[in-house]
């Protein structure tokens, strides 16, 4: 077989290229994991939340769950977040778990509070909202309407 220098180089090349676009997707997408002080919060259910999905504030991450247990004494799930060392959250803050549209994927979306006490590495957040799923929120309709039903037939 008589192989051309030029075939060679320029499969090289092409995997160069295709690593470069590669590393570049992964710094533009924002999926790499934040690096920061963790703080941890209880929910009764997480509704599929994973670990590597977003914190945010206001719409903008600033930070990443690192990890999702559940805890054997009382069965709530424990999720564990790394929040960006120049965030600094009020220890009132409210922790829920949203979802980015009816399809979209979960991410825990902080609502800071008043308080002049910071979390700090470790820290548990005292106030969550736990995940509203669709038939949660539809059984709720159901039940406010049948209930005003009932309430006007008296």
């Amino acid at each position: 077989m008589n192989k051309k220098p030029v075939e060679t180089i320029m499969g090289i090349v092409v995997l160069f290229v295709a690593a470069f676009f590669l590393y570049f997707a992964f710094k533009v997408s924002d999926l790499q994991v934040v690096k920061g002080y963790n703080v941890t919060a209880h929910f009764l259910k997480v509704g599929g939340l994973n670990v590597g999905s977003d914190v945010r504030i206001n719409g903008i991450k600033v930070g990443s769950i690192i990890g999702l247990d559940l805890d054997d004494e009382n069965y709530m799930a424990d999720v564990k977040m790394s929040i960006l060392p120049n965030i600094k959250l009020p220890k009132d803050s409210v922790a829920t778990i949203v979802g980015d549209g009816l399809m979209g994927d979960k991410f825990i979306k902080i609502e800071p509070g008043k308080s002049k006490e910071m979390l700090v590495d470790g820290d548990v957040l005292p106030k969550v909202k736990d995940f509203k799923s669709l038939e949660d929120m539809v059984g709720e309709i159901i039940f406010m309407v049948t209930d005003n039903n009932n309430e006007e037939n008296k």
